[in-house]
């Protein structure tokens, strides 16, 4: 990325690089999210389908029109970024992150990029509540916090001067994301409903909120001083 480019001195540069050669948080993500995912084969499928109910993000347990223990209400904004529909589903996810993530995670540091990621996902997943409160199904997957994180990135290049504007991109991006909401069609979705307004709440989400996580980095550049003497 143009805003990423990280130096490496030295001799041998890159000599011991490591092969998969993602900064710290990003790969711990991309292995919890895989990890979940391998220990979910293991279980019953009554078991797993409870799992999800109660783990996944079910709109209508907010609403009141379903019954919810408290501790679902509590985790389930978190744990359902780390459940998903199958492996297509997962795959794509952590491909996206593993290519948008490490720049951002190299702008904001470990702490708070995993802050960043988590709320875009927390953000994303009550825009899909606020729009289908009445739903019954369980929403799942990481598409909402990795959208933020695209967001993220379109607003770190055009920080950076890289992007002259960011409407023709986000634009696009969003209406792609209303186009296959409603026809279906994306990537591991296996003809079930693409929660959609996540997707763009969690973009938008990224788009404006990169610059409370580095205010520094987005501040006015300062006036230089005014010369000595007079003209």
């Amino acid at each position: 990325m143009p805003f990423d480019d990280v130096r490496r001195s030295g001799p041998g540069r890159g000599a011991h690089e490591r092969a998969i050669n993602l900064p710290p948080a990003l790969l711990w993500l991309i292995l919890i999210n895989v990890a979940v995912h391998l220990l979910r084969q293991v279980l019953s499928e009554p078991v797993d389908q409870e799992l999800v109910m109660q783990l996944g993000l079910v709109p209508a347990h907010y609403a009141g029109e379903l019954d919810a223990p408290w501790w679902s209400l509590l985790l389930a904004p978190i744990t359902y970024q780390f459940l998903h529909g199958g492996w297509v589903h997962l795959g794509v996810n952590m491909i996206t992150l593993a290519a948008f993530g490490a720049p951002i995670e190299r702008l904001l540091g470990v702490r708070r990029f995993v802050m960043f990621y988590l709320s875009a996902g927390v953000v994303a997943g009550f825009i899909h509540i606020l729009f289908y409160s009445d739903s019954g199904d369980p929403v799942v997957g990481a598409s909402g916090a990795v959208s933020g994180v695209f967001g993220a990135v379109l607003t770190a290049l055009w920080q950076a001067g890289r992007m002259p504007s960011l409407l023709p991109v986000a634009g696009i991006w969003i209406a792609l994301n209303v186009f296959f909401g409603i026809f279906g069609g994306t990537p591991g979705s296996g003809g079930e409903p693409v929660a959609w307004t996540a997707h763009i709440g969690g973009f938008v989400y990224g788009l404006v909120a990169l610059r409370l996580f580095v205010p520094a980095a987005f501040a006015a550049p300062s006036q230089p001083p005014p010369a000595d003497g007079t003209d």
